[in-house]
């Protein structure tokens, strides 16, 4: 049926801004004779944060979605009533809306008049207020310790130029979720309980942004965890420390100033049998150049049974390969720069993987994000099964390093492990 527009926008309206009733919502393309709207489409659904019921409307432009969550009962500029009302301001086309009950469709003639379409919703799935659908997100933008970190504004905004960020800590999260899920299950790593909390350690923390992340998500899944934060920067540590207390998470984790090879660190919690430093899980995200090594090193050496390392830049073995030969043919790799550069960066982490295999891990390297979030996004994560490596696989590792020249740091740091495992054999 036909009918005046604002009569029919009036009616969408009051189906938006019903949090009872409403499941989704979509306005999309433009009117005739008129300008384009700014958005090229808009979703709007209610979801359910850690600060309680809002709209969420997401507005995508020709190359980007920007997403934002409204307080229903907030009446000012950023409550839902100005953002539903600035959407239905916009020249869209054709607006779909489903409640619990029914779909309202609405399409605006080349008159400027309302088509109306009124049905009954049936054999649609059960309506979901979950922050997210296809991809759930681990990291919800309405957590608080986001907002105190600067990644989010304070209505749980992404901020633009924090979107890297934000989605380089969220992808490093779900691949720690799906490790640890794997160890769990395999009993790698015991299930944790009150008396006996998972142990992780962040090696490089920096502004730790993965430290208060993993704890977050931990909590999150009703695990009991102790989180210890290690970087080099005394003020690093102060501002951090001061976070986790207004964050009221002084009890859950805390942070040591101390380069990774020589910090001293100690979980509250004693464990019968094991050191004070023992992890279960060592977490280190863009350790630049060999504090990679040292993270990788600490975590070998403090029992850790699950271990994930993005590395940073790689100046180390590039020095060693600009000073060296290349062994022929392969002199081509390194003739020229940027190739030796590239070269340099998988050849580091191709020994960091095989040393930590020859150790007795499990080990895989993956991409945890796209290139479109930083250049570096290579993740070595590693399961420490004890399994003995054979022959082959040190016959391999000798043959590399002889041929090429080079010393990888790591197996300095580790030298003595790897001799006692290589006796072994």
């Amino acid at each position: 049926m036909t009918q005046p527009l604002p009569e029919a926008l009036a009616e969408v309206r009051a189906a938006l801004l019903d949090p009872a009733r409403l499941v989704r919502a979509v306005a999309a393309g433009r009117r005739r004779g008129q300008p384009g709207p700014r958005w090229r489409r808009a979703e709007l659904r209610p979801v359910d944060l850690a600060s309680g019921p809002r709209l969420q409307v997401t507005a995508y432009d020709a190359t980007q979605a920007f997403t934002g969550n409204h307080d229903w009962a907030d009446p000012g500029p950023q409550g839902a009533a100005q953002a539903v009302d600035a959407l239905l301001a916009e020249p869209f086309g054709n607006w779909h809306v489903d409640t619990v009950d029914r779909t309202l469709q609405v399409r605006v003639t080349k008159r400027g008049e309302a088509q109306v379409h009124r049905a009954a919703r049936v054999d649609l799935p059960a309506p979901t207020r979950a922050h997210d659908r296809d991809k759930p997100r681990l990291i919800d933008p309405g957590e608080p310790y986001l907002h105190a970190l600067g990644i989010t504004d304070a209505d749980g905004r992404v901020r633009p130029r924090r979107q890297d960020k934000y989605r380089q800590v969220e992808e490093f999260v779900r691949l720690l979720d799906a490790a640890l899920q794997d160890a769990l299950e395999s009993g790698r790593v015991d299930r944790p309980t009150a008396d006996r909390p998972l142990r992780v350690v962040d090696l490089g923390c920096g502004n730790a942004y993965l430290t208060f992340a993993a704890v977050a998500h931990l909590a999150a899944r009703g695990l009991p965890a102790q989180v210890i934060g290690v970087d080099v920067k005394e003020q690093a540590r102060r501002r951090n420390a001061a976070l986790a207390e207004d964050l009221g998470l002084a009890g859950t984790v805390s942070f040591v100033t101390a380069p990774i090879a020589t910090a001293e660190f100690a979980f509250p919690t004693p464990r019968p049998g094991s050191a004070d430093d023992d992890a279960d899980v060592v977490l280190a995200l863009h350790a630049c150049d060999t504090a990679t090594d040292d993270a990788v090193a600490r975590g070998v050496r403090c029992g850790a049974r699950l271990l994930l390392v993005a590395p940073c830049c790689h100046h180390d073995l590039q020095r060693q390969l600009r000073a060296g030969t290349a062994p022929a043919p392969y002199e081509v790799l390194t003739r020229h720069g940027i190739l030796r550069e590239r070269f340099g960066d998988v050849l580091t982490d191709a020994l960091r993987a095989h040393l930590l295999r020859l150790l007795g891990h499990r080990v895989d390297v993956v991409e945890f994000v796209g290139t479109e979030h930083t250049p570096r996004n290579v993740m070595i994560r590693a399961h420490r099964t004890g399994a003995a490596a054979d022959d082959r696989a040190w016959a391999d590792y000798r043959v590399l390093v002889g041929e090429w020249g080079v010393t990888p740091r790591l197996a300095v740091l580790l030298a003595d492990e790897l001799e006692a495992a290589d006796a072994s054999t």
